[in-house]
């Protein structure tokens, strides 16, 4: 028997529910492609509706526009990366084992889940790295906040920072060491591959070299209380 996971979105980012018809989950489908492909900037709705076969019109009873989509692609990405961090930390009692594995989970490339058809995880992980601060460095963030369109980013932080004060009850910046951790995961995998000079690990690109200067970075800080 296949399962399947389907995740609870923020209705305020869609006109129509894309998970509840084939058309709305090829617009997410081979949006995601297309975005990957082409980049955002290229993207527009008139070339995903030449990719799947439809209108223009179409798309755009699903989505007010490209930048609402990039937010929904992104929140679902975090949302299934928080369900992600909880399958894999579940069964695992020393907390600074935990920590690892989180860390891990971040800093490594992502595998297609077959749990969600419609959803490539890996080529999404690589939209998150190289398009997904654009989802918020905009003039109306404050207003996507108020909407609670970054919600699932959030929580996401919430979790590492909780699982941060479990190895040290103490230490003062949990949701900032969190969120840290999450950018610097995506920023040094972008630099290594793209902008070689700015990382230690331009040379051999291994995502190991990656975890390896986080855990560095992060239990740094956090045993020095």
């Amino acid at each position: 028997m296949e399962l399947s996971l389907k995740i609870k979105m923020n209705e305020k980012l869609f006109l129509r529910d894309p998970e509840e018809t084939e058309l709305g989950r090829n617009i997410i489908q081979h949006g995601i492609i297309l975005i990957h492909k082409i980049g955002f900037e290229a993207f527009t709705f008139k070339k995903l509706a030449v990719e799947i076969s439809t209108t223009e019109a179409g798309i755009y009873r699903y989505f007010e526009n490209k930048h609402r989509l990039l937010i929904y692609i992104t929140a679902w990405y975090w949302s299934w990366l928080q369900y992600r961090v909880g399958v894999h930390t579940n069964n695992i009692k020393d907390p600074l084992v935990k920590l690892k594995r989180v860390i891990k989970l971040l800093a490594t490339a992502v595998e297609d889940d077959v749990k969600t058809s419609h959803v490539n995880e890996s080529i999404l992980h690589q939209i998150i790295i190289t398009e997904g601060s654009k989802v918020y460095l905009t003039r109306h963030v404050s207003e996507d906040n108020k909407q609670h369109f970054f919600k699932p980013y959030k929580d996401l932080c919430a979790v590492i920072g909780e699982i941060i004060l479990e190895c040290t009850p103490k230490y003062n910046y949990p949701k900032s060491l969190g969120s840290t951790i999450i950018e610097m995961a995506h920023f040094q995998n972008f630099f290594m591959n793209n902008l070689p000079s700015l990382t230690d690990f331009g040379k051999n690109k291994d995502e190991s070299n990656v975890v390896s200067f986080l855990e560095d970075l992060v239990f740094s800080s956090i045993k020095k209380i």
